[in-house]
């Protein structure tokens, strides 16, 4: 492995030389106007895998956007490693609160990131993560060191819910076949105290239109006479949780998993600081459901948030009008034994029955997930917890997250496997948002561990 690490030193500005040529394509799966730029980043990150040793490489065409593939069988008696990555991004609005433009990458000297961040659309989530596993890959090739069969399955559609993934997992299940999925998506507690995705919340996505009078009307003829759908949706969502922040909707805790008084007391044991958080978000008091701390509620708790909200006149100055329609995207967070199907389904029912005759609501679904917990006793979660401590010089935390991956739970029921989250952004890193950054020791310190994650593997693999 001294070959492998030497070797990575060597290559270490290259490396982030083509990340940086990575990040400049705007691969915004989200918006049809940039179809051209998703199907250019697919296209070079299948020259990347085959750079860097890769056989069979594919650009998998879908019914949306292509998925990448490429393999090294180095012999069928050694375990699969499947890494899963995404290479499309969030969309980069609000364009204007950027300090520099998202698609021209720019490396920046931050308290967090002493030795300095790339800022970028997608540099963290997932262009910059998914990229460490090909350079650490082309190292162990190059270096004739890789332990474990490796195959690569990387899509464009992960930040549009991965709608043709299902199906493309089903139609090539024999080919993705593995012993586990790695993944990089997640996060570390910090740069100084590693740590080890162990759950995902599940997700529920839906946007509502309100809608009062057929046309925007005059609010001074009209107004206190006919429905306000701004006015209506406003008082609907308040309802949504009661005094307590809880949820409101009948049936929605039914199946919630509830996570045992030890578990939580050892949650609670992962550093965290009040003021430093309160600081960092510039906020005075957080908030949430009663009864749950900060790093409960962010976890294993289910949660209800608008993500937008518009309707009427929203341009300079004054109009004086009455709007026919308001809309809202409505994101619910959903914790293990949760179904988003059926959350779906009951906020549908639970918010038409909230409306007023004086207007009509329309809930149209979106994309959505299940949650997921992954076992801490076994030969892929020890491979990672071993191949954590051996960079960081430290035991890795095994936390709970509060996003949503859905492909876990996919890759358990298609395939049959669990997936181990190991990776090494920080909640600061401002991803789906302005300013996204991904700093360079955890850039450098993910392609320094994944070596160690396939050597651990095969070793732990091997005495079963």
């Amino acid at each position: 492995m001294k070959e492998v690490q030497a070797y990575l030193k060597k290559n270490k500005k290259r490396h982030l030389d083509e990340l940086i040529d990575l990040l400049k394509v705007p691969s915004v799966s989200a918006d049809p106007a940039y179809k051209k730029d998703v199907a250019k980043t697919a296209k070079m990150i299948a020259d990347f895998l085959k750079k860097a040793g890769a056989k069979k490489v594919e650009v998998c065409k879908t019914k949306g956007h292509p998925i990448v593939y490429g393999e090294r069988i180095v012999d069928k008696k050694l375990p699969t490693v499947l890494v899963y990555g995404h290479y499309d991004v969030q969309p980069a609005d609000p364009v204007e609160l950027w300090d520099s433009p998202p698609f021209e990458p720019v490396i920046k000297k931050t308290k967090i990131h002493p030795q300095g961040a790339i800022f970028a659309r997608g540099a963290c989530d997932d262009k910059g993560q998914m990229f460490m596993h090909i350079k650490a890959f082309e190292a162990m090739v190059a270096n004739d060191s890789l332990h474990c069969n490796v195959k690569f399955m990387i899509e464009g559609e992960e930040e549009v819910g991965s709608v043709n993934l299902n199906e493309f997992c089903k139609k090539n299940k024999k080919k993705l076949a593995c012993d586990v999925v790695l993944v990089s998506d997640t996060g570390v507690i910090s740069n100084k105290q590693p740590s080890i995705t162990i759950g995902l919340r599940g997700l529920s996505y839906v946007e509502v239109e309100v809608t009062g009078p057929k046309k925007d009307l005059h609010s001074g003829l009209f107004g206190g006479a006919v429905a306000n759908p701004i006015n209506i949706l406003s008082k609907m969502i308040a309802s949504l949780q009661d005094k307590n922040n809880k949820i409101a909707i009948p049936g929605f805790y039914d199946d919630v998993l509830r996570v045992s008084k030890k578990d939580r007391t050892e949650m609670n044991k992962a550093p965290f600081s009040m003021a430093a958080y309160k600081r960092n978000l510039d906020v005075k008091d957080v908030h949430g459901e009663k009864g749950y701390t900060t790093l409960e509620r962010a976890s294993i708790r289910p949660t209800l948030d608008v993500n937008g909200i518009w309707g009427g006149y929203i341009g300079e100055g004054a109009k004086t009008v009455l709007p026919s329609k308001a809309y809202a995207k409505i994101s619910m967070r959903l914790v293990p034994n949760q179904d988003p199907d059926k959350i779906t389904k009951l906020f549908q029912k639970h918010f038409q029955s909230l409306a007023p005759k004086s207007v009509k609501v329309k809930v149209t679904p979106h994309h959505g997930g299940e949650p997921a917990l992954t076992p801490t006793d076994t030969p892929e979660y020890k491979a990672a917890f071993l191949a954590m401590k051996q960079t960081y010089k430290k035991n890795p935390i095994p936390v709970r997250s509060g996003g949503s991956i859905p492909i876990v739970s996919l890759f358990e029921k298609v395939l049959g496997i669990k997936t181990v989250l190991m990776g090494f952004g920080l909640d600061s890193d401002d991803i789906h948002s302005p300013n996204e950054h991904y700093g360079l020791f955890n850039y450098y310190r993910g392609i320094e561990t994944i070596p160690y994650f396939y050597e651990h593997y095969a070793a732990l693999k091997s005495k079963k």
